[in-house]
């Protein structure tokens, strides 16, 4: 929906964008200021979603609060339940086996390159180009396919657990896992023929909605948007978490600081995931998936904090422990809050009609903004 509401004292226009409008992906609301056809200001609004989840985490217990993090950021579900899990094994000091390890990232990864695909898909029908978004889900669906045999769910998976993972890899898990890595390789290079080096696409991303590398760092925007501008912030690389320090992997960055330079880093990123994954999906230890640990958790008094690489950005999960078995607090650091604070500052003096595009290349999932 898009409406005009009222005018400035000078004669701008201000309107209405959202909160239901397909663009915004979800009940986000701007208000937006335009002289003519260039904005002025935008101005989120939030609210409309709200769920008090960080309220709801401190009556849940430390193995139940993990999984309402699920439903923030849906896209990461996997990657928003690790760090969850990891900041509750930081406070019980817990060693975490092996094939555990290794299971977690093997998820991680898939869950990156799924969430990337859906942004792919979705940010060129945004702009105009339906068919990328099938080719997108073509094998999307294999990954999703893989996390149902395996977790039993496609989308909020719940598979992690505090200590490891909740049950052992399913018997072809590695055979699907190879089948896809097979089917991705043989349909990347369409990604470039549809999009990517489509002159239209690109005079709609190139030059548009810049951000400098200083400005990035000064509004705290963190992952693939932050890349873009040559801000080096994946977490897996400046703070490693399981056995990220033993992979071999690049961190993608670009120099461009616009919307097509946030787009290549997604692009290769997923190729970077692919490459994390050949390395490990023959590697996979044998032994447990899951420590040791006692029924009822408690953490000791005290402040425990974890930081991991979502496919948005950087997830920071804070606990304050008083030494019982539910949190005295939690917050949340989620990337889309400060990544959407940027937008303001990169669509001023822009054309309305680009607006679609940065917002695509921030890729905003708003439950995890507005929680």
């Amino acid at each position: 929906m898009v409406e005009e509401i009222g005018k400035t004292p000078d004669g701008n226009i201000i309107i209405n964008v959202g909160p239901q409008h397909p663009a915004t992906h979800g009940v986000l609301h701007l208000v937006i200021t335009i002289n003519g056809e260039t904005i002025i200001k935008v101005e989120p609004h939030l609210g409309y979603i709200h769920r008090s989840i960080e309220k709801m985490c401190e009556s849940l217990t430390y193995r139940q609060f993990i999984y309402v993090t699920s439903r923030m950021d849906y896209l990461s579900a996997h990657i928003n339940n690790h760090a969850c899990a990891l900041c509750v094994e930081r406070g019980l000091q817990l060693e975490i086996p092996p094939r555990a390890q290794v299971i977690r990232i093997l998820m991680d990864e898939l869950t990156r390159i799924a969430s990337h695909e859906l942004w792919w898909g979705a940010m060129a029908m945004d702009l105009g180009a339906f068919t990328p978004f099938f080719h997108a889900f073509r094998e999307r669906e294999k990954i999703n396919d893989i996390m149902e045999e395996t977790c039993g769910a496609r989308l909020t998976m719940n598979y992690i657990v505090p200590g490891g993972v909740m049950q052992d890899l399913h018997p072809d898990f590695v055979k699907k896992v190879k089948e896809f890595i097979t089917l991705y390789k043989s349909k990347i290079d369409e990604y470039d023929e549809l999009v990517t080096g489509n002159i239209i696409f690109q005079n709609r991303m190139k030059g548009v909605g810049y951000l400098s590398a200083e400005d990035a760092i000064a509004y705290g925007v963190t992952g693939p948007a932050a890349r873009g501008s040559n801000v080096s912030c994946d977490v897996r690389k400046i703070s490693p978490y399981e056995i990220y320090d033993q992979l071999q992997f690049d961190e993608v960055l670009e120099t461009g600081g616009d919307s097509f330079a946030r787009y290549m880093v997604r692009l290769r990123e997923m190729n970077q995931s692919i490459r994390i994954i050949e390395q490990l999906i023959d590697q996979i230890p044998e032994g447990e998936f899951q420590a040791k640990t006692k029924a009822v958790l408690k953490l000791p008094k005290g402040e425990f904090y974890q930081r991991v690489e979502t496919a948005r950005g950087e997830l920071g999960v804070y606990i304050v422990s008083e030494g019982g078995t539910t949190p005295y607090r939690i917050k949340f650091r989620s990337p889309g809050f400060s990544n959407l604070s940027a937008l303001d500052h990169m669509s001023r003096g822009s054309k309305l009609g680009d607006l679609v595009a940065m917002m695509g290349t921030l890729d905003l999932v708003i439950p995890d903004i507005d929680r």
